[in-house]
C-alpha cells in the first residue's frame, strides 16, 4: 500500500489481539491488519477456559476455529458439605493451540513476533528498533497494567500438568475443589484431564496482595497430588496473578492509559469479569464488534470501544460488590461458604453469572435468604474502599 501498511495494527497478540485478528480475517478479509506480539510466540504461556453458556452463535463459529478441548457432560465442584455436578458444557484452550490457529488462519505476512511497540499512535505503531508501521488504526490490546484507579484482590494460581504413570480416574473438570485446606485466602484446586494420563492441577488463591509465594504453593499442589494417588511426571508448571476488580474510578483509569486516536481492548481496556477474571467472553465480543465496525476511522474506533467499555463497566457491578463482600465481610477460613451456597442454585442461573449477564431475578437470589455472612460485615465490606490494585515492590 502507498500511504500506509496496513489499515489496522493491533499490538499485543495474546486474547484479545488474537481474536480481533481472526474475527477482521473471517468478515472483512480486504482489510489488511498486523498483530505486533513482543514476545516470540503468540498467546505466551496461558490457558483459557469458557462454558458453552457464555457465547452467541456467532461467537462459538469463532472459537470453532481452534483446536479446543471440551467435556461435554460439563464438571464438577467440591465442598466440605457437598459435592455436585454441573452439566453445562465447558471447553478449554491452550496459548499453544490459540497461536498455532491464527498462524494457520490469518494471511501470511500478518502476524509479527519478537516486535516490541515502543510507541503508539494514531497513525501507527513504532518499534523498539525504530522501525515505523503505519496504520488507518491502532488498537492496543497489550496485558493489563497495575492501577492506582482501581481497588480489589487478586487471583494467585500454580498450575502443574501432569503425566501420570496409570489413567487417573477423573472424567470431567474438577472447576473447585474447596476440601483442601483453607489459608488467609479462599483456595481452591482446579483439575483438568488432558487425556487419560495428563492432568492439569492447579491450585488457586483469591487473596489480598499479588504475591504469589511459589515455594508453598508448589508444596501444597505436591500433597494434594499425592493424596489424590498420582504419580508420574511433571510435564511444565504455569503461574500466575490476575486482579479481582471490586471497584475503583472508571473513568481516571482509562484516561490514565489512554492515547488520543488509539482504541483499547482485552483486560487492559476492563473487559473482564471482576469476580471470576474471565476473559474469553468479552475478547470474543469485542472481536466480533471490531469485525463489523472495521470501516471505522482509528479516533471513532477507539471511541466506540471506550463507550463498550463503559457499559461493560456499568453492566458488572454486582460482581464487584459481590467482590468487596468476599474479600471484605467472609472470613477468610470460612470462604469457601460463600461458593458452597452458591453452587446450590439453578444451573442457568450460575450459567449467566458466568457470562456476566445475571437478571434482576438472579440478583435477588443470589443474595436473598440466610447470608453466608455477617449482614453488618457485609455492610461495612461495601463501603470499606480496598487496597489499590498495584502489585507490592
Amino acid at each position: 500500500m502507498s500511504e500506509r501498511d496496513c489499515d489496522i495494527a493491533i499490538v499485543g497478540g495474546g486474547l484479545a489481539g488474537g481474536l480481533i485478528a481472526l474475527a477482521l480475517a473471517d468478515a472483512r478479509p480486504g482489510v489488511s491488519v498486523r498483530l505486533i506480539e513482543a514476545g516470540p510466540t503468540l498467546g505466551g504461556n496461558h490457558r483459557w477456559s469458557w462454558f458453552a453458556s457464555d457465547l452467541s452463535p456467532e461467537g462459538e463459529t469463532l472459537m470453532a476455529r481452534f483446536d479446543s478441548m471440551q467435556w461435554a457432560d460439563g464438571y464438577d465442584v467440591r465442598f466440605p458439605e457437598r459435592r455436585r455436578h454441573v452439566p453445562t458444557p465447558y471447553f478449554s484452550l491452550t496459548s499453544a493451540a490459540f497461536a498455532a490457529g491464527l498462524e494457520r488462519l490469518l494471511p501470511r505476512g500478518a502476524i509479527l513476533t519478537n516486535s516490541r511497540a515502543a510507541a503508539l499512535d494514531a497513525k501507527g505503531v513504532t518499534l523498539a528498533d525504530g522501525e515505523r508501521i503505519a496504520a488507518g488504526a491502532v488498537i492496543d490490546c497489550r496485558d493489563f497494567a497495575p492501577t492506582p484507579n482501581l481497588s480489589g484482590g487478586w487471583q494467585v494460581f500454580l498450575g502443574r500438568r501432569l503425566r501420570t504413570e496409570r489413567p487417573h480416574g477423573v472424567v470431567r473438570p474438577i472447576l473447585m475443589d474447596a476440601t483442601v485446606g483453607q489459608t488467609r485466602s479462599y483456595r481452591f484446586v482446579y483439575v483438568l484431564p488432558l487425556g487419560e494420563r495428563e492432568l492439569l492441577v492447579e491450585d488457586t488463591y483469591y487473596q489480598n496482595h499479588p504475591v504469589l509465594d511459589r515455594e508453598s504453593l508448589e508444596r501444597r499442589l505436591k500433597r494434594y497430588i499425592g493424596r489424590s494417588g498420582w504419580t508420574g511426571e511433571a510435564v511444565d508448571i504455569e503461574a500466575g496473578v490476575l486482579p479481582v476488580v471490586t471497584s475503583g474510578d472508571f473513568a481516571a483509569w482509562q484516561q490514565e492509559r489512554r492515547t488520543d486516536g488509539v482504541a483499547r481492548a482485552g483486560a487492559h481496556a476492563g473487559f473482564l469479569h471482576p469476580l471470576t477474571t474471565y476473559t474469553l467472553p468479552f475478547a470474543v465480543e469485542t472481536a466480533l464488534a471490531v469485525a463489523s465496525a472495521a470501516d471505522l476511522s482509528g479516533p471513532r474506533l477507539a471511541a466506540m470501544l471506550d463507550e463498550r467499555a463503559q457499559a461493560h463497566w456499568a453492566a458488572t457491578r454486582f460482581y464487584r460488590r459481590l467482590g468487596s463482600m468476599l474479600f471484605g465481610a467472609a472470613r477468610a477460613s470460612r470462604r469457601w461458604e460463600i461458593f458452597d451456597r452458591f453452587y446450590r442454585l439453578p444451573t442457568p442461573l450460575i450459567e449467566r453469572f458466568y457470562a456476566a449477564r445475571s437478571t434482576r431475578a438472579d440478583r435477588l437470589r443470589i443474595v436473598c435468604g440466610k447470608p453466608p455472612v455477617s449482614p453488618l460485615r457485609a455492610l461495612g465490606a461495601l463501603v470499606t474502599s480496598r487496597p489499590a490494585l498495584q502489585k507490592a515492590e
